[in-house]
């Protein structure tokens, strides 16, 4: 039977959905299982090349599935179905290895800190996150940073291996058809919500103060304080402060310009002047220059925005609204081109299904201040400017469309043409990933635990 509307595009991919948080819910997301009651007896159960596999992870994405099944009964085979998605993924990361396909730092840590900000939102504040996990924010990065990194090269991979896969709508339509009457899915309510965001200002006075902060603190290192305990207790970036500033090593176009030009005039041990970026402002020291690479540590000031600001912010999307009520500019094109959030302005301003990537939103999980909202809106009305918080806390001012609202139904082409088209490219990636799986797996060494031998690691779906 064909599944159109899986969670997990593939039992090849199980667990890098798992780590990186697309198909469970609650804090696994974090990639980070909280202790179980029991303790594993750890060892390597699999190896695959240079890339091994521990008891322990097999263990704790079984006990994630167990505690995401709520007591209802798993599959026999669950077990041997995880270890194969493990170990498929050891084959993507060996493969990248010799094929030189790798991620960066800034790529990493910018991962590492949408996860944590993320995570930091739903529960409340960073102290309740460390409470939960009884560790400090700065050790949950540390545990977490290799698996990011190995989920980024197995995407990566992935990517190259299928990212040029297209479904036409001839091919969707097969699909479709394929998947027996009594099987297709019933949907809820569901609804397309797109939003403009501009976040608040700031204003001159607010830059004045941080930058006369950050040159009071740049005269105290040059009068002899330490920098990095200045950074500690001054600096904004809370992923470097925790390490006195310190980034580490990039490539030049790494970092931001403004940043990056900035620290490659100064030789080891000198302090730049004040530096404006994207960020904020920010007083950065040169600690050493290897080859094609560069270390520096730098303290952040983010000037505080006021209430004046995000005034600014409401009135430059109330002129906004007005063009798109005027018809002088489409709600999209408006969100492409004037909207500060570039993740949803680049969708046209539509809000994604975390779930799936579809812009189809189910009503019983909308964010309680989205559909408070939007509960008595009109298809096609548009709010005007609200207060928004954005993820990393940013102040800002929105207004939110409501594209569609569609009522509980049985999936049909006409209504989830998005989600079939989606269903369709998944088989399709899949099959490509199949293949790619078949062409590799004689290419690297496997050695398994006998206990595991009734697994058949790295056979493919057929």
């Amino acid at each position: 039977m064909i599944q159109l509307f899986s969670t997990s595009a593939r039992r090849a991919l199980l667990s890098v959905a798992l780590l990186a948080g697309t198909i469970v819910s609650g804090y696994a997301q974090l990639g980070i299982g909280r202790p179980v009651g029991r303790q594993i007896v750890d060892g390597i159960i699999v190896k695959v090349d240079n890339q091994i596999v521990l008891r322990s992870d097999l263990e704790n994405i079984y006990a994630q599935q167990q505690a995401q099944a709520e007591g209802r009964p798993l599959p026999p085979d669950l077990r041997c179905r995880i270890l194969q998605s493990i170990v498929m993924n050891k084959l993507l990361l060996a493969k990248a290895e010799t094929d030189s396909v790798v991620v960066t730092d800034e790529q990493v840590r910018g991962e590492l800190d949408r996860r944590m900000a993320y995570f930091v939102q739903q529960i409340g504040s960073e102290k309740k996150l460390e409470e939960y996990y009884n560790k400090p924010l700065k050790q949950l990065k540390d545990d977490l940073r290799p698996q990011v990194r190995e989920q980024l090269i197995q995407q990566k991979m992935q990517q190259e291996i299928a990212g040029r896969v297209t479904v036409t709508p001839r091919e969707v339509r097969q699909y479709f058809n394929r998947v027996p009457k009594d099987s297709l899915p019933y949907f809820s309510t569901e609804v397309e919500v797109g939003q403009i965001v501009k976040f608040a200002q700031v204003n001159p006075r607010a830059k004045q103060e941080a930058q006369t902060k950050l040159n009071e603190i740049r005269a105290r290192i040059q009068a002899g304080e330490d920098f990095a305990t200045l950074a500690k207790q001054y600096s904004q970036d809370p992923g470097s402060a925790v390490e006195g500033g310190y980034l580490g090593f990039f490539k030049r176009k790494e970092l931001v310009p403004q940043y990056e030009a900035a620290a490659l005039r100064l030789e080891p041990g000198q302090l730049s002047p004040v530096v404006e970026s994207q960020f904020g402002f920010h007083l950065i020291q040169l600690i050493e220059r290897k080859g094609e690479t560069y270390s520096t540590r730098h303290i952040l000031i983010k000037p505080e925005t006021g209430g004046n600001d995000v005034n600014e912010a409401a009135k430059e999307l109330s002129k906004i609204r007005r063009r798109i009520m005027q018809d002088s500019i489409s709600f999209t094109k408006a969100a492409r081109d004037l909207s500060d959030d570039k993740n949803s302005g680049a969708n046209g301003g539509l809000l994604a299904n975390r779930e799936d990537g579809s812009s189809y939103l189910p009503l019983d999980k909308l964010d309680p201040a989205i559909f408070f909202t939007i509960d008595t809106m009109k298809v096609g009305h548009i709010t005007p400017p609200m207060p928004y918080r954005t993820d990393d806390g940013k102040e800002a001012m929105r207004i939110l469309w409501l594209k569609s609202n569609t009522p509980p139904h049985q999936a049909n082409l006409k209504d989830d043409y998005q989600k079939i088209a989606g269903a369709a490219l998944n088989e399709k990636k899949n099959k490509a990933l199949d293949e790619w799986f078949r062409e590799n797996r004689g290419s690297v060494y496997i050695e398994a635990d006998p206990q595991y031998a009734d697994c058949k690691l790295l056979d493919t779906v057929n």
